[in-house]
């Protein structure tokens, strides 16, 4: 017989529209796309956006909005990278890129959605419980699972560390940096680390500047300034080193698709700071 659309006066029902798409960096995240990726939900026209973690250019270009990822800052397209070479690695960036999404049109849409009443006051006290609470169990579980085992793995990597300062991490994306300054100090180390090898979760790797300080962004030795907001085949033309993928604006950390790629990375960023009489 003839189906429903074949009969007199029967209309097809439109197809629903796709979901829009909220497109950001895979791998280690940050504070900084997080809380992009939640206030960009709170919108009407995001709410049931997909987030898609990738850094694959074709699926990003399919992405409705990108944050934090990408290489291009386009407010009129909603592109919001900040890690390009053309943006300083600065906070006046980190504001630009911000106030980039506030300029579109977010930010009065955003005060309009969360002007909530004030909370009764027993009401707030369980939220507040509710919140402290999640905030305790999540750290607990934190130093208990992530933090305290890791101290094992990087004290086992200093000690075998070889050829150049480099420490060695097998285990990409464990807490490491509280570790190398507790244990610069307990193991008596004549030098201070500066660089640490660690693969990644595509099974990449990554070279990255042990930080300055336990609360500091400054680099104790940055990849080498010209290298910094360059990616794939022109970077590794720049370097001469084969496999290279991405180099931080603030040559802070570099990536390589090979573990002796991001070797020779540090070796060179070694070499430039021995040339400098650092």
């Amino acid at each position: 017989g003839k189906g429903p659309s074949s009969l007199p006066g029967a209309r097809l029902r439109p197809e629903p529209a796709p979901a829009p798409r909220i497109g950001t960096h895979d791998g280690t995240f940050h504070c900084d796309e997080v809380l992009a990726c939640y206030l960009l939900r709170l919108l009407p026209r995001y709410r049931d956006a997909e987030v898609v973690r990738t850094r694959d250019p074709q699926r990003l270009a399919q992405c409705d909005v990108v944050v934090d990822v990408g290489g291009e800052y386009d407010p009129e397209r909603h592109r919001y990278d900040h890690h390009q070479r053309s943006m300083p690695s600065t906070m006046a960036s980190t504001l630009r890129w911000g106030w980039g999404m506030w300029r579109g049109g977010s930010g009065a849409t955003l005060l309009g959605v969360t002007t909530d009443p004030l909370l009764h006051p027993q009401a707030g006290f369980k939220r507040a419980m509710e919140l402290v609470g999640g905030e305790f169990m999540d750290r607990f579980d934190y130093y208990h699972r992530a933090w305290l085992p890791a101290r094992v793995v990087v004290e086992d990597a200093i000690r075998r560390r070889f050829e150049v300062p480099t420490v060695p991490l097998p285990q990409g994306g464990c807490p490491w940096k509280e570790h190398v300054f507790s244990l610069e100090q307990e193991l008596a180390l004549p030098d201070p680390l500066q660089l640490v090898l660690f693969p990644d979760h595509s099974g990449q790797w990554r070279v990255q500047s042990v930080p300055a300080g336990p609360h500091t962004f400054q680099s104790r030795l940055p990849l080498p300034e010209p290298w910094r907001g360059v990616r794939d085949e022109e970077l590794s033309q720049l370097t001469g080193i084969p496999g290279c993928v991405f180099v931080h604006a603030s040559g802070f950390i570099g990536g390589n698709r090979t573990r002796e790629g991001a070797l020779e990375m540090a070796r060179q960023t070694l070499a430039q700071r021995q040339r400098r009489g650092a």
